[in-house]
């Protein structure tokens, strides 16, 4: 009980420090407020990329990845999907959330772009922007490149990677990194091949990583399925990506 107490205490003081490092930006959707997170190296007109987080919200992945992209040189913006008010409490209300979205995708693609246009008015690049979602924020990612969003490069990290079979496949116009923990279960086979069908008919640049004995949330370290040794290759990938596509 001790142990899971100085964890919990870590953990609280972890986010703290992180939310620290990171600027509050309130935006809007409509009469709907939303609240993302931006790097303190805004307005200083460098590449931008743009952070989907998971299905609840804005966590800790999500701000840790942020401020090692600032590192890098990037200002990084954390949307805000679901907006103030909405943010699931239980793994319940996330995946009833998470599942609007993921059906109603042209209202994930509108909020997606409005971030993107917080990013821009906050300093970054407009032609040197990029999106990375994980999880839920993964399938994000993949709406954006579906939509024709204005970036250079998305990256899905173990997204979800369905898409309703009777939507049309598109020209997709922009860069596609997917990183696929093997593990996945929810991940089909039928999935799998259906993506890269899509990829393909849109005559997209699309490249998929798939990650050895590692589970969904194989890059969170606060998750039971996190693989520290996959993670930090994952995270090497999306850096040498964004490199290519933003540097």
């Amino acid at each position: 009980m001790r142990r899971l107490l100085l964890l919990s205490s870590f953990l609280i003081a972890s986010g703290s420090l992180l939310s620290q490092n990171l600027k509050a930006i309130p935006y809007q959707d409509g009469t709907q407020k939303l609240n993302g997170l931006i790097t303190s190296n805004a307005g200083k007109q460098l590449p931008g990329v743009l952070i989907l987080p998971a299905w609840k919200g804005i966590d800790d992945e999500a701000k840790t990845a942020a401020i090692e992209l600032e590192k890098q040189g990037y200002i990084a913006f954390i949307a805000d999907i679901y907006g103030e008010g909405n943010i699931p409490t239980n793994s319940d209300r996330a995946s009833q959330l998470s599942g609007y979205y993921k059906s109603n995708y042209e209202a994930y693609q509108k909020r997606i772009s409005l971030a993107l246009e917080q990013l821009k008015k906050n300093g970054a690049n407009p032609n040197k922007m990029a999106v990375i979602g994980y999880c839920f924020g993964g399938t994000g990612a993949l709406e954006t490149a579906r939509g024709n969003l204005p970036v250079a490069g998305v990256i899905s990290i173990h997204g979800s990677i369905g898409k309703d079979q009777n939507r049309e496949n598109k020209a997709i116009l922009t860069k596609i990194l997917i990183e696929n923990p093997a593990d996945d279960k929810g991940v089909t086979i039928e999935n799998y091949n259906n993506l890269i069908k899509e990829m393909n008919d849109g005559n997209a640049d699309w490249q998929i990583i798939t990650y050895a004995h590692s589970k969904h949330t194989f890059t969170d370290p606060q998750s039971p399925d996190y693989n520290e040794i996959m993670a930090k290759r994952a995270w090497n990938h999306t850096l040498l990506f964004l490199q290519e596509i933003l540097k």
